[in-house]
Formats: C-alpha cells, sequence, structure tokens
C-alpha cells in the first residue's frame, strides 16, 4: 500500500451559485487518521468530501494531500479513492471483475489485474464469491466488493460517503468494526461522511462536526461528548441536557443527572423540581423525562435496575439533579 498522507484543508469554499455550501473551513487530518466528517443533511460534509476527491470545484482556499497542492488535480492523479453510498457496483460485472475494473482502465494488463484483484477480495474475506454478480450478494457483501475495488488503487486516503447508511442495525454494527479494522491494518487515512453520531462515536479518531458549511467542533470522540463547544454540537450529538437561561447556557449529560427521592439530597447539587412525562425503557437504562417548568425538559438516564429498584410514573413529582462540576460550560457556536 502507498505511504499514508496527511490532508490539509485551508480556507476551502464551496459555492453554487450565491449558496455557499462549504464556508472557509480549515482542518488538518494526520495521516492514518479515522476522521469522520458528521453533521445534519445539508451542513457541507458531502461537499467537502466531494472537493477532496476532485469531483467538486474548490471555490476558494487550497486542498493538500501530502504536503501538495491537490486542487487541479483529476481524481485519478490526486491518490485518493471514493468509496460511495451506493456502492455503484457493475451489475453485468463478476466480483471480480467490478474490483479489477479500475486497474483496467490505468491500462494494465488483464492477468496482472486479476491477480491483484484477487488479493483485494482476500483482504476483505470475499475470494470465494468472485465470480457472483452483484445481485448476488447481500447489502454487506456489496460493500466489502466496492471497499476492495476502492483500495486496488492503492490510495493514501480512502473517502466514504455514508457507506453503512443502506444496512440494516445488525449488520451497520458489524460492518463499522471491519471499517475499524480495516484502516488499522493498512494504516492510511479514511475521511468518513455520516449524519450518524454512533457511528462517528465508534469509528473515528477525530470527529469533525459540521453545521451550516462550517465546522463546529474538531475533536477525539471523547472530548467532543464530554466538552461539546455550543449549543448546536451539544443537541446534535445528544446525551445532553442543554439548559440556556438567555445570558448562559451549560450542558450536562443525561447520566450525570440523578432523580432525587422525596428531596433529599447533597449539598452544593443544582436541582430542578418537576413532573415525569416520559418513560422509555432502553435495556440497560431507562430514559426518564422531567418537565422541570414551561421552557425546560430533563432527560435522565436511570440504571436499568436503579430504576426499576424505586420506579417512577408518568406524572410523578420528581427532583432532577447534577453536580454543579458535572455541568459543561458552552461558550462558542451558534444553536
Amino acid at each position: 500500500m502507498s505511504e499514508p498522507a496527511g490532508l490539509e484543508l485551508a480556507a476551502v469554499t464551496k459555492r453554487y451559485g450565491r449558496t455557499v455550501a462549504v464556508d472557509a473551513v480549515s482542518l488538518r487530518v494526520p495521516a492514518g487518521t479515522y476522521c469522520c466528517l458528521l453533521g445534519p443533511s445539508g451542513c457541507g460534509k458531502t461537499s467537502t468530501l466531494r472537493m477532496v476527491a476532485g469531483h467538486e470545484e474548490v471555490s476558494d482556499g487550497d486542498i493538500l494531500l501530502g504536503g501538495e497542492v491537490v486542487n487541479d488535480l483529476p481524481p485519478a492523479r490526486r491518490g485518493t479513492a471514493m468509496m460511495f453510498q451506493s456502492y455503484a457496483l457493475f451489475p453485468h460485472l463478476s466480483c471480480l471483475d467490478n474490483v479489477a475494473f479500475s486497474l483496467k482502465m490505468r491500462g494494465v494488463g488483464k492477468a496482472d489485474g486479476r491477480r491483484r484483484a484477487h488479493e483485494m477480495l482476500q483482504l476483505v474475506e470475499m475470494d470465494g464469491y468472485a465470480d457472483r454478480l452483484p445481485a448476488q450478494l447481500s447489502g454487506g457483501q456489496q460493500q466489502r466488493v466496492a471497499l476492495a475495488r476502492a483500495l486496488i488503487t492503492d490510495p493514501r486516503i480512502l473517502l466514504l460517503d455514508e457507506p453503512l447508511s443502506a444496512l440494516d442495525p445488525f449488520l451497520r454494527v458489524r460492518m463499522r468494526a471491519e471499517l475499524r479494522r480495516f484502516q488499522k491494518e493498512l494504516g492510511i487515512s479514511f475521511l468518513h461522511v455520516t449524519h450518524s453520531q454512533e457511528e462517528a462515536m465508534a469509528l473515528a479518531d477525530l470527529i469533525v462536526v459540521m453545521s451550516g458549511g462550517r465546522i463546529e467542533q474538531v475533536g477525539a470522540p471523547r472530548e467532543v461528548f464530554n466538552r461539546p463547544s455550543s449549543l448546536f454540537v451539544a443537541r446534535f450529538i445528544g446525551g445532553h441536557n442543554v439548559i440556556d437561561d438567555g445570558a448562559t447556557a451549560v450542558a450536562v449529560r443525561n447520566d450525570l443527572v440523578r432523580l432525587v427521592d422525596g428531596g433529599a439530597g447533597v449539598d452544593g447539587e443544582v436541582r430542578r423540581e418537576g413532573r415525569v412525562s416520559g418513560i422509555e425503557f432502553q435495556g440497560s437504562t431507562v430514559r426518564v423525562t422531567v418537565a422541570a417548568g414551561a421552557d425546560l425538559e430533563l432527560t435522565v438516564d436511570v440504571a436499568e435496575r436503579a430504576f426499576f429498584d424505586n420506579p417512577v410514573g408518568i406524572g410523578d413529582p420528581v427532583v432532577a439533579a447534577w453536580k454543579p462540576e458535572d455541568a459543561h460550560a458552552l461558550t462558542g457556536g451558534r444553536a
């Protein structure tokens, strides 16, 4: 495989007419990093990925791969490979010929191309399906073939456009683990676009949260989850209560809020009285929603055993409490 290369975006902008899809985005992704671009639809993450791939022109700024500006290079000369959401396999070609197709387009001989395609299929544990057509494969198998086809070009960075979105939940979890394993074994950077917070947390070394064409926060998964930088990040990442009094805003993780029985509590705790407005069993936890005023709804994740040892019901008066040090101030960005 090629030597891994770092990726840098320097004030990269993408305009479609008067619409700014990506707004002066600057980012550094070290070589060998699994990076997820995370955000809602329309946030600019896919446009960013397509500019890196060379499928969209850069309106302003520079894209550097391994220290080289690649703005004007065609996709085939950038050292990138892209795995599309739809997998885009040729329905009339076997798995082997699908994987070998890119090499054929580059003038590689048939025998050499098929040999290397077999090696790639072995890597993704699909060599036993080499003669099958895509229609004869499951969604997860098609994804592995698409991954082998992308990797056969020996890229310095692999670009993935929501590659797990078409899979069922069970298979999605399995393929997450496989993508992570492949990335570690190959040692190259993966730049992965997703709208799934859970997916980004499970896969990434580096998460880039985007909104409105701009970057809201960049950090390791644990950092982004525990210390969201803004109202937007706290709400989009989930798992937090956002308490905004108009002047200041703080975020408190759902699992760090507890229900206080009978008004008993610990000195110094922040406390909010309310009534239970929702109860949702989630397996290892029970999610309790507390209406704590006209404009405040708190979510408390209670361990399953603790909840059923001391259950509450809809409409019951409760007190939600948390330690002041568990509240994280939200100082930047937009709501």
